[in-house]
């Protein structure tokens, strides 16, 4: 891999990580046209660490605030206002876990699946945001999840592992669709993207001493600030963009690509 691949690859991986088009999706049709081959696991380590840093310092305010209700919660000082805060650290938790669990079972399948069924995942990604934009439901008060929303994002998520099916879009919408305040919804989607980031870092640095060393310190630099930069912007981007509620004008990109892709990819 050389530096201009390695920028390059983690350019798409920033913009594609947090923005609601899906970037194990992206990835394999990069993979395809540019005949790249499996991307080395080291890379993709640095990568998933440059994606973890962009949305923890995007969102430390709400980040710190969690912790804080966190600790007095736990020492058995916490605060009357610090009840909406509980519900939502639960919800993450739980989140979390359903994450976790149908990870475990799409890995297995996710890498015998053919490029026209990523494409179709496109399809269906960019329909949930057109949905998740004509829905009207009436949209709770802002900064507060309940345990059975979680629920339902965090199943959201999991499904968000399969490729072409974009994480971001999927827990967002399943957000919205549950009935959490638009801004919230965005807050909440990327907060449970944390431990789902953390979790494939983690499950990468078991095989650490199989990684793959032919990438080059140059590529792997490049790459990681291609992919943190890239990531914070496209975090400023969406936040704004959820909060006019406009995530349907990725389905402009996202149909049309998953269409041509499902008839042009062998």
């Amino acid at each position: 891999m050389t530096v201009l691949q390695g920028f390059l690859l983690g350019l798409l991986q920033g913009v594609t990580e947090f923005l609601p088009v899906s970037s194990s999706g992206h990835l394999a049709v990069a993979q395809y046209l540019f005949s790249l081959g499996e991307v080395p696991l080291l890379y993709d380590v640095m990568l998933h660490l440059a994606s973890l840093v962009a949305v923890v310092l995007f969102f430390r305010r709400q980040i710190i605030e969690l912790v804080m209700v966190l600790l007095r919660w736990a020492g058995k000082k916490a605060l009357p206002e610090d009840e909406p805060k509980q519900k939502m650290i639960v919800a993450i938790i739980l989140a979390t876990v359903i994450t976790g669990a149908l990870g475990l079972v799409f890995s297995k399948i996710i890498p015998e699946m053919p490029l026209q069924v990523v494409c179709f995942g496109f399809i269906i990604t960019g329909l949930l945001l057109i949905l998740s934009t004509l829905l009207k439901v009436r949209q709770g008060e802002e900064g507060k999840v309940s345990v059975v929303q979680g629920l339902f994002c965090g199943f959201a998520q999991g499904l968000g592992v399969l490729p072409g099916i974009s994480r971001s879009g999927i827990t967002i919408s399943a957000c919205l669709a549950a009935g959490v305040n638009r801004k919230t919804a965005g807050e909440f989607s990327f907060l449970i993207s944390i431990p789902a980031i953390l979790g494939a870092f983690v499950l990468e640095l078991k095989d650490f001493g199989e990684l793959n060393q032919s990438v080059s310190a140059g590529a792997i630099a490049a790459g990681c600030i291609a992919a943190f930069a890239a990531g914070y912007a496209a975090l400023f981007l969406l936040n704004r963009l959820i909060k006019n509620g406009k995530l349907a004008w990725f389905a402009a990109y996202l149909i049309p690509l998953g269409v041509c892709g499902a008839f042009l990819f062998k």
